[in-house]
């Protein structure tokens, strides 16, 4: 059998249109702007972040990869379904989506109020959900794409105080698998990443003690990049993982 060719590492991406949710800062820029250096023309989704997504986008473009900025609150169904809209009437065609919007109220569950839950829920879970939703017609109609879904490995084996956080991350996971069999006889990958302690503004807020608590736990004994994340969600959106579909890796220096 004649091997296929593969583009050569650098420009995987050359033609393909990424969504990537969440992408103003953190984890979703490095995202970003790592699948722009491989070709890939990038919508920065933000929602209360507009500054910086252009920040991203701008980024992007000093690099000279081409990106913008994309306003919706992911927890809307139907915002959501707008600004897909809005996307399809532009380019044509969608070939990533990178769910990683995602926020954080931690407390204890004896502690935490019904609106902490669903606030982290509905934006974690139902906002990866609804741009899923929207778009599979039309991967459905390309009979290609990719969906990487990014969870934490807190919804791989939970965490103390953040049973909203761990619930969602835990039903990315649970959602990753349902879609990825439902959608594999069309070439459609769903995959979900898993990272653990990343080094983030959400992360550099910790106390001293959370920090060195968290590093004790990691047997590489040092926090990740965003960039070891980004790294994987893009070989996950590259025709390099055209066989890998409902599973989930995780990004943590071996806590998992």
């Amino acid at each position: 059998m004649e091997e296929e060719k593969i583009p050569a590492p650098g420009r995987e991406l050359a033609g393909k249109v990424a969504l990537v949710t969440g992408a103003s800062r953190g984890i979703g820029s490095a995202i970003a702007v790592t699948l722009a250096r491989q070709g890939a023309m990038v919508l920065v989704n933000y929602n209360g972040s507009g500054q910086r997504a252009g920040e991203v986008v701008a980024r992007i473009e000093a690099e000279g990869g081409a990106a913008r900025a994309v306003g919706c609150d992911v927890s809307d169904f139907a915002a959501c379904g707008r600004m897909v809209e809005e996307i399809m009437a532009e380019h044509g065609h969608v070939d990533i989506l990178v769910n990683n919007a995602g926020v954080t109220r931690d407390n204890l569950v004896a502690r935490m109020s019904e609106d902490d839950y669903d606030y982290v829920l509905d934006i974690n879970l139902k906002g990866a959900f609804h741009t899923i939703r929207h778009l599979t017609r039309y991967f459905l109609k390309q009979k290609k794409g990719k969906i990487v879904n990014i969870s934490s490995v807190s919804g791989v084996v939970g965490n103390a105080g953040q049973a909203n956080y761990a619930a969602s991350k835990a039903g990315l996971i649970g959602l990753t698998k349902s879609v990825a069999k439902e959608l594999a006889g069309r070439n459609i990958c769903v995959n979900a990443v898993a990272p653990g302690f990343i080094e983030t503004e959400m992360t550099q807020a910790l106390p001293q003690r959370a920090r060195e608590a968290a590093v004790a736990s990691i047997p590489m004994g040092r926090m990740g990049s965003p960039w070891d994340v980004a790294e994987l969600v893009a070989f996950l959106a590259s025709g390099r993982s055209d066989y890998i579909t409902g599973q989930v890796i995780c990004v943590d220096g071996g806590m998992v």
